[in-house]
C-alpha cells in the first residue's frame, strides 16, 4: 500500500490544541477504572497509545475482535459509561474521540463529564475484561462518586463513524479548572444534535464546561485522546530540591517545532526511557544536506539547516544539568544539538507563537554539543553559560534525526502572588486562544465547577 501525502486542508483543519500532551494515555498512568459493560471489547483500550487497527479475521468467543472499547447492543433502559483517570491530572483544552474501524457499530452520540477527586478512588479494573459487565458490589462502589452529577465538559454530541476520512471527532474546551477524572457515556442515536460540523476529515466542536465522556446508549469507540498540560502542587516543592522543570507531569508543554514527521516533540517529556523510536521526537530528512559534508575542530558537521523545538518549562527556574538521549536511535540520531532559553512574560509568549518564534529573546543555554547513537547524553552546571532564572527553552539538532528524551534538571524561583496569578491567565488565554495560529477568544461564560470529594 503506497503511503498518502498529508494534505494541507486536512492539516489546517486540526485544531490548535493536538499539540499539548495527551493527560490519559495508558503510558503516563491513565486507566479506566469502572465501565458498564465490556463485552466485545474492553474500556482500557481506549488508552492505548498505538493508533488503533482493525485484523479482519480476529474474533474471541464473545464476537468480533475491535481494538478499542465496544458494549453489547443494549437491550435494557439506561445507557454505557466509563470512568477514566487520567495519568497526570491537569488543564484540558481539547479531546479526540475517535471512531476508527467502528463503521456499523460505533457510539452515535457521547459526552464527556469531569471531576476532581481529592482522593482516587480504591477500585479499579483488572485483568481481560473482554464479554465482563460491572458487578452489583462495582455500580454500589462507583455510586458514590456521584459523577452523574459531574459537570459537562462536553455536552451530548454526535459522533461520525470510523471511516479514515471522519473518525477523528474533536472537541474543543474552555476550562479553567483542574481534572483528576473523567466519565464517559455512550448515548444512542435519537438526540437532537445543536453543533456546529466542519465537513472535513474531522469534525470539531467548541463548548465550556468540566469533564466526563458519556456514550449513549451503546457501541464503540476506539481511543480517547485527551489534550492538555499537566498541573502540579509547587508550594509543597523546596527551592532547593533539584526536578526536571520540563517534564510532562510537572506541566511541561511543547509550544511549537519546526518538523515532526515521525514523532512529535512531546514524546520527549514523557515518562521514564522511550519505549522505540515511535516515542520519541524525529524529523523528516533534510533536503538541503551539502553534496561533500565537512566537519570542524570539534568533528561537528558544518550543514546550512537544523530542526528545532519550543518548550514552556512547568515552571521558571535555573537550569543546572541537562539529559539529552538519543535512545533507540542508532542510524538517524542527530550529529549534534545546542539549547537555547529565555524568560518571557504571556504577552511575550503569545508573540512568539504567532511569529512561529521567529522573535523571542533566546540566549545560549547549552552550547554546540556532538551527539552520539543510542545514548544518554549528561551535561552538567560546569557546561552550562546561564545561571539565571528561565521560562521557555528551544533544542536545536543538526541538521535533523531523533532525539528520545530531554531532561531539564533544575530548583524552581520563588514566585510573586501576581506573578503567580499572570502565569494562570497566561494558560487560560493561551489555550486555543495564540497556540500555534491567534484564534479568537470565547467570551461565553464558563459554567462554576464544583469540586467533587470522595
Amino acid at each position: 500500500m503506497m503511503a498518502e501525502r498529508r494534505a494541507a486542508a486536512r492539516a489546517a483543519a486540526e485544531p490548535d490544541f493536538l499539540q499539548f500532551n495527551d493527560l490519559a494515555c495508558e503510558t503516563v498512568g491513565g486507566r479506566v477504572i469502572f465501565a458498564t459493560n465490556e463485552w466485545f471489547a474492553p474500556a482500557a483500550n481506549l488508552l492505548k497509545r498505538e493508533p488503533p487497527q482493525f485484523i479482519t479475521s480476529a474474533f474471541t468467543e464473545f464476537g468480533k475482535w475491535m481494538d478499542g472499547w465496544e458494549t453489547r447492543r443494549k437491550r435494557i433502559p439506561g445507557h454505557d459509561w466509563c470512568i477514566i483517570q487520567l495519568g497526570v491530572p491537569g488543564l484540558i483544552y481539547g479531546f479526540d474521540v475517535d471512531t476508527s474501524f467502528f463503521t456499523g457499530n460505533h457510539s452515535p452520540y457521547v459526552s464527556i463529564q469531569a471531576g476532581c477527586l481529592d482522593e482516587p478512588p480504591t477500585f479499579t479494573l483488572d485483568g481481560d475484561r473482554t464479554g465482563m459487565a460491572a458487578s452489583d458490589s462495582q455500580l454500589a462502589a462507583v455510586a458514590k462518586l456521584g459523577s452523574e452529577v459531574w459537570p459537562e465538559l462536553v455536552p451530548v454530541s454526535e459522533l461520525q463513524p470510523g471511516y479514515s476520512d471522519c473518525c477523528h471527532n474533536y472537541f474543543k474546551v474552555n476550562f479553567t479548572h483542574r481534572v483528576t477524572h473523567l466519565r464517559l457515556n455512550m448515548y444512542p442515536g435519537t438526540h437532537t444534535h445543536t453543533h456546529t460540523h466542519t465537513h472535513t476529515h474531522t469534525h470539531i466542536h467548541s463548548c465550556i464546561i468540566p469533564v466526563i465522556l458519556c456514550v449513549s446508549s451503546d457501541g464503540g469507540i476506539s481511543r480517547l485522546r485527551v489534550y492538555g498540560v499537566g498541573q502540579r502542587d509547587w508550594s509543597s516543592v523546596s527551592t532547593r530540591q533539584d526536578v526536571d522543570l520540563v517534564a510532562l507531569t510537572n506541566g511541561g508543554v511543547c509550544l511549537g517545532y519546526s518538523d515532526a514527521h515521525f514523532g512529535h516533540p512531546r514524546n520527549m517529556i514523557g515518562f521514564g526511557r522511550a519505549a522505540n523510536m515511535a516515542d520519541g521526537w524525529e524529523t523528516a530528512r533534510r533536503l538541503d544536506r551539502p553534496k561533500e559534508l565537512k566537519v570542524d575542530q570539534r568533528g561537528i558537521l558544518q550543514v546550512p539547516g537544523w530542526e528545532w523545538a519550543v518548550f514552556r518549562l512547568g515552571h521558571p527556574g535555573v537550569i543546572s544539568s541537562i539529559e539529552v538521549d538519543t535512545n533507540h536511535f542508532k542510524g538517524n540520531f542527530p550529529d549534534s544539538c545546542r539549547i537555547e532559553a529565555c524568560s518571557l512574560t504571556p504577552k511575550e509568549e503569545a508573540q512568539c507563537i504567532r511569529t512561529r518564534w521567529e522573535s523571542g529573546k533566546w540566549q545560549v543555554l547549552l552550547p554546540p554539543q556532538k551527539l552520539r547513537p543510542h545514548h544518554r547524553h549528561l551535561y552538567s552546571e560546569a557546561e552550562l553559560t546561564l545561571t539565571r532564572p528561565v521560562s521557555h527553552v528551544r533544542l536545536i539538532i543538526a541538521p535533523d534525526g531523533g532525539v528520545s528524551r530531554l531532561r531539564l534538571w533544575g530548583r524552581p524561583t520563588p514566585i510573586t502572588a501576581s506573578s503567580d496569578q499572570s502565569a494562570d491567565t497566561s494558560l487560560q488565554t493561551l489555550n486555543l486562544q495564540t497556540h500555534i495560529t491567534a484564534c479568537a477568544a470565547n467570551t461565553e461564560d464558563v459554567k462554576v465547577f464544583n469540586t467533587v470529594k470522595k
